[in-house]
């Protein structure tokens, strides 16, 4: 059923066009808002306008009802046949309104080219059922002018229980830091799997509400294990393969295994099930070439529902478009809720859940699902004094709670800068190093969210049951802005889980927004390097000193210990040296003479690159230098990184020893005391043979094992400086709370 534009009641956009309206109203009933679903699928686009100077475009799609944006699509680069093959489910609540579509031409750091739009009259569908569309693009300045077409499928169908659903749409914010929401009625919102970073921002599906409602019924664990004679993309016959995977909206990148056409990946990645059918997880291979477009190697999907659960499945799937195929290992299991409800629906505080979930993370449950740590409640209270967004001296805020891949809104208190929500969240929680971030938004209905504060809380820094006011900060939890928000949190887990899950790689969040070229970060992360280097360039010349006498009682006492260490050495003395000195500084903690100094430098360095960042949006927009430069920058942004990962190994070893994260440091004090003992008891011989058996039989005992270094992994939950100085918390100013404000001015 491929109509034309007439044939389906199109409405192109060019002035002096009669409007066409579908040959019925009367299957249109007018009623409450809410009162249709439109299932819209964007299939793909022919023959569009060319709107680059090489002959191609950067296609994206943007739909709006009634003046407003509800879906924009993807961008596909350099295409004029772009294939899309995305879903968006929309509600109606008039479907005599019809649904507008333009068309762009993504231009990096420019304004976007205008390629062509259209309408559709939703009256010309018929009820419950698939229909397919194909639009033609039209110009009002150039009517005339062929500008291609868009193909569709769409389904409109009654929605019942209207006033139970919460409306969620697909946004992409790929030219903006903000949040676009669009939203109904008051109630819960619930943002399913989309990122809060620029470009990845996506809503989607809608789902009914109850007072707990449960938002994902489990999880796909997909692990990468290789991939075999891929096709050769580069002049050398080989390629630089890396792969993609797609379930819905959420959204996974795999590492790049440079020359080779049988790569060794060896990577888990977790999505969220939301459907008790499953779904398609779409898994796409990818060449990597620096400096320009990459080229594609091949496809395929894994379609869930054919799956059983709880049970591991090797697939070896044959990629079409290309040759080869990939070997992965699919596992789909049930998952701990996750929900939203009122603070009159309390788990904590019913004694039955409560004893439930005490039992599920006791200590004899130690070895019982590693994934599942603990169980965190999160009570969003209220917030006061807000920043005023609005030009009438308000702000209709609401509130983002996340951790690690899951995200949580409340719904929207308009006009009002001391909003209460009393909502509570509960999440699983799969590693206790995660941070909670909680995000204040100001809603504004016809344009994007605008940001009013954000607090970042490291779960182990938790105190129970406290109910606490936090002061907001800024966009880079750098410095403070405007507003308190008030919080109870409670954080129950198992610490055995939680200490052999430190030993595990981290959890991987969906793709984010692609780094860029920051002068103010390059020198950052060069000052962190430096002063890392410094320590060990001062140690060495502390030792050099000693050598040369500079000081003869130092001298004659570090030669006398020299003689002492090496005479009497044995291995054990390494984790009880540092034993020692993990003792030291606990000692210097509890005397009070903590030797832990707020790094004002790192926070000022950190206020000065948002400064920065600021003028370079600014400098972009205007001359778009960024994009005349990619190569540059994609070398320069990879020199930044490694900067950045070598600064914060160091402050992360400096920081275990410093007693920044307690439960780390004692952790770290039960491995070195098992070590003390081991090397202290075993001789080293000993040791060492069964470390190099473990080594060449690991791949024969699990031959698709994930490789990973436990102590990497260890050191992966410290934080930097940097992350320190983010978490750290600010003290309220009471001038800030509207109570003190009415005791000092009682007129």
């Amino acid at each position: 059923n491929r109509y034309s534009c007439s044939s389906l009641k199109i409405k192109c956009g060019v002035p002096g066009i009669t409007n066409l309206v579908g040959t019925s109203n009367a299957d249109f009933p007018s009623g409450d808002p809410g009162m249709y679903q439109l299932d819209i699928t964007l299939r793909r686009g022919q023959n569009l306008a060319a709107r680059d100077r090489g002959g191609t475009s950067d296609p994206y799609v943007k739909f709006k009802l009634g003046g407003k944006e509800v879906f924009r699509s993807k961008t596909i680069h350099k295409n004029l046949n772009p294939v899309w093959e995305e879903k968006a489910c929309i509600l109606i609540d008039n479907p005599r309104e019809p649904l507008y579509l333009k068309v762009f031409d993504y231009d990096f750091g420019l304004q976007d080219d205008f390629i062509g739009s259209a309408f559709l009259d939703l009256t010309s569908l018929e009820l419950n059922k698939q229909t397919d569309v194909t639009l033609s693009l039209k110009d009002p300045h150039y009517p005339d002018h062929d500008l291609g077409s868009i193909l569709l499928s769409v389904l409109l169908a009654p929605r019942e229980e209207q006033r139970e659903v919460t409306m969620l749409m697909r946004k992409s914010w790929k030219r903006s830091s903000k949040v676009t929401f669009s939203m109904w009625s008051s109630g819960f919102f619930f943002w399913k799997d989309c990122d809060v970073l620029p470009n990845m921002g996506n809503f989607w599906n809608c789902f009914n509400l109850h007072r707990k409602s449960q938002l994902w019924r489990g999880i796909v664990s997909i692990t990468l294990i290789e991939g075999r004679e891929l096709k050769a993309m580069d002049a050398n016959g080989l390629s630089d393969p890396y792969v993609k995977f797609r379930l819905g909206h959420q959204k996974y990148k795999s590492k790049i295994v440079p020359k080779t056409l049988n790569p060794q990946w060896r990577e888990q990645f977790d999505f969220h099930l939301y459907e008790e059918r499953g779904g398609i997880i779409d898994i796409t291979v990818w060449d990597k070439d620096a400096g320009k477009k990459d080229d594609f190697i091949g496809r395929c999907q894994v379609d869930l529902s054919t799956l059983s659960k709880e049970q591991t499945h090797k697939l070896e799937m044959p990629l079409e478009e290309g040759e080869g195929c990939l070997v992965l290992l699919v596992t789909l299991t049930a998952s701990a809720a996750v929900t939203i409800s009122d603070l009159s629906v309390n788990s904590l505080e019913d004694q039955k859940e409560r004893e439930e979930i005490l039992k599920r993370y006791r200590p004899m449950m130690m070895f019982h699902n590693l994934k599942d740590v603990g169980f965190l409640q999160v009570k969003v209270i209220r917030a006061e004094a807000l920043m005023a967004a609005d030009v009438t001296g308000k702000s209709d805020p609401f509130c983002v709670v996340e951790l690690n891949n899951d995200r949580l809104l409340t719904h929207t208190v308009y006009k009002n800068l001391n909003p209460e929500w009393n909502k509570i969240f509960t999440f699983n929680i799969k590693d206790i190093h995660s941070v909670l971030e909680v995000t204040v938004y100001d809603e504004d209905r016809d344009r994007s969210a605008d940001f009013l504060g954000k607090v970042a809380i490291p779960l182990l820094s938790i105190q129970n049951g406290e109910q606490k006011a936090y002061v907001l900060k800024n966009k880079e939890l750098t410095g403070p802005t405007k507003g308190v928000i008030y919080l109870e949190i409670d954080v129950i887990f198992n610490a055995v889980k939680a200490s052999i899950r430190t030993l595990m790689p981290k959890e991987q969040k969906y793709i984010e927004e692609e780094d860029r070229l920051s002068k103010q970060l390059l020198l950052r992360n060069f000052i962190r390097m430096k002063r890392c280097i410094m320590v060990l360039i001062n140690a060495a010349y502390y030792i050099s000193s000693c050598f040369d006498w500079d000081s003869p009682p130092r001298s004659l006492a570090a030669f006398l210990l020299f003689l002492f260490v090496v005479w009497n050495f044995e291995l054990y003395m390494i984790p009880l040296a540092l034993l020692l000195l993990l003792a030291w500084n606990y000692f210097l903690i509890v005397s009070g003479k903590d030797n832990r100094q707020h790094d004002t430098v790192v926070e000022d360095m950190l206020e000065d690159e948002e400064e920065e960042d600021d003028r370079d949006d600014k400098d972009s927009e205007k001359k778009g230098f960024m994009n005349r430069l990619y190569a540059i920058q994609e070398v320069c942004v990879s020199v930044q990184n490694i900067l950045g990962e070598v600064a914060s190994f160091g402050e992360r070893i400096k920081n275990t020893f410093n007693w920044t994260v307690p439960f780390l440091s004692w952790l770290a004090i039960v491995a070195l005391s098992v070590f003390t003992i081991i090397l202290y008891f075993i001789p080293l011989r000993y040791i060492v043979l069964v470390w190099g058996i473990n080594k060449f039989t690991k791949k024969l005992r699990s031959p698709y094992a994930i490789d990973n270094n436990e102590l990497l992994d260890f050191l992966s939950r410290v934080p930097s400086d940097v992350q320190v100085v983010q978490y750290h918390e600010l003290k309220q100013d009471p001038s800030h709370s509207p109570s003190k404000r009415k005791k000092n001015n009682p007129g």
